[in-house]
C-alpha cells in the first residue's frame, strides 16, 4: 500500500480539525478494510516516502460549556495532546483505591492469566488489564462522572471504557515502554476506526523522575506515523511484554522531538493525566526503591466502537478492547 499524496505531508497551515465521518453506530460488520480505504495505514512491508501523515479527527470535540474542563485547559489539550490536574483524587478517597490496587495485585487468582502481565524478565505484575470488571470500586471509578464528563467533553460523544487496567511498575524491576502512539496499535490490532478516545491515568503513587514516569511529546498528536513491519497472530503476549511492532522510527522521532520536545508530568499521588489516543509517549525504567502505579482508563466514542483489525489477522482478546454495554469476566480469558 503506498499513499503518497502532497495532501498528506505535514504543513504548517494545514486545517488539523478536519473531521472524517464517523462509522454506523449501528454496524457489527468487522470486514476488513479494502485496500487505499484507510487513511492511516501501518505496520507496512516498506516505508512510505514522507515521516508521518496528516491527523483527519479534531483532537476537542467538545467545548467548555458541555463539561468540567475550562476553555484554557481544553486549550491546552488541545494544543500539547495532554493535560495534567494535580490533587484530582485526595484523603479517603485516595486511599481507599490504594487499598484496592494492593487486593487486586495480591490476588492469587489473577497469577498467570491472560490478562495479568509481568515484567520481561520477572515475575512481578507489570499490568493487570479489564480492572473495572474485576474490582466493583474501580467499576465505580470507571463511571465516575468527573471521568467520563471529561471523556465526553474532549471526544465529543457518548464514551465507553474502550480498555482499563492497572500499570504497576515496582521499584528497581519495573522496565520502560517503548515511544508509541495507542492509536496505532488500536487501529491495527483492535481495529479502532477513528481517533475519537481519550486515556485517563489517575495517579496511585508519587510519581517523579526517578521511578519511570510516563514522558509525551507534546504536539505529536496532529500527525499520525506509519509503522513498519507485518503483525504476527497474537502479537500481545510479547507486545505487553515488550513493544518491538508499531514503535515510530527513529528519524521521525528525532524530528518530532526536536520540534516539540520530551514532557513528564510529575507530582503526588492523586494527579489525573489526560491524553490523546494519538500522542507519543513511552517511559523510563524505574530506577528507585518506591513503585509507579496508576489507574487507566481508555474512553472510545460509542459511534467508533471497533471492526476488524486493519493490520493483523484477528482482533486480540477481549480483555484489551471491551465493546459498548459488554460484560466481561475472568472466565473468558
Amino acid at each position: 500500500m503506498s499513499v503518497k499524496t502532497s495532501e498528506h505531508v505535514l504543513q504548517e497551515s494545514a486545517n488539523p480539525h478536519q473531521v472524517v465521518d464517523s462509522p454506523d453506530p449501528q454496524s457489527r460488520v468487522r470486514s476488513a478494510p479494502r485496500p487505499g480505504d484507510d487513511p492511516y495505514p501501518t505496520r507496512l512491508a516498506e516505508p512510505l516516502d514522507m515521516p508521518w501523515l496528516n491527523r483527519r479527527e479534531a483532537v476537542v470535540k467538545g467545548s467548555a460549556e458541555d463539561g468540567p474542563l475550562s476553555r484554557q485547559q481544553l486549550d491546552e489539550f488541545d494544543r500539547k495532546g495532554f493535560l495534567f490536574e494535580p490533587n484530582f483524587i485526595a484523603g479517603e478517597e485516595l486511599e481507599e483505591l490504594r487499598r484496592e490496587l494492593a487486593v487486586l495485585l495480591e490476588n492469587p487468582n489473577y497469577r498467570h492469566r491472560d490478562f495479568s502481565i509481568t515484567e520481561p524478565s520477572g515475575k512481578e505484575i507489570r499490568s493487570l488489564f479489564a480492572m473495572h470488571f474485576l474490582s466493583e470500586r474501580f467499576a465505580r471509578l470507571a463511571q465516575d462522572e468527573r471521568l467520563v464528563g471529561r471523556a465526553r467533553q474532549i471526544i465529543g460523544g457518548e464514551p465507553f471504557v474502550h480498555q482499563s487496567r492497572i500499570n504497576y511498575k515496582p521499584g528497581f524491576e519495573g522496565k520502560g515502554f517503548n515511544w508509541h502512539s495507542d492509536f496505532e496499535t488500536w487501529h491495527a490490532e483492535d481495529g479502532m476506526p477513528a481517533m475519537h478516545a481519550v486515556s485517563a491515568s489517575i495517579v496511585l503513587t508519587d510519581n517523579h523522575h526517578f521511578n519511570g514516569p510516563l514522558m509525551l511529546i507534546p504536539g505529536s498528536h496532529r500527525v499520525f506515523i506509519p509503522c513498519l513491519g507485518e503483525t504476527p497472530a497474537a502479537n500481545h503476549q510479547q507486545s505487553l511484554k515488550q513493544q518491538e511492532l508499531g514503535v515510530p522510527s527513529r528519524e521521525a522521532l528525532a524530528r518530532l522531538v526536536e520540534r516539540h520536545g520530551i514532557e513528564a508530568p510529575t507530582g503526588a499521588a492523586g494527579g489525573l493525566l489526560l491524553f490523546d489516543c494519538n500522542v507519543l509517549h513511552g517511559s523510563n525504567a524505574n530506577m528507585a526503591p518506591d513503585p509507579r502505579s496508576n489507574a487507566f482508563f481508555v474512553y472510545n466514542r460509542r459511534d467508533n466502537r471497533c471492526v476488524a483489525p486493519f493490520a493483523a489477522p484477528g482482533r486480540r482478546p477481549g480483555f484489551l478492547a471491551h465493546e459498548p454495554d459488554e460484560a466481561w469476566s475472568p472466565e473468558q480469558s
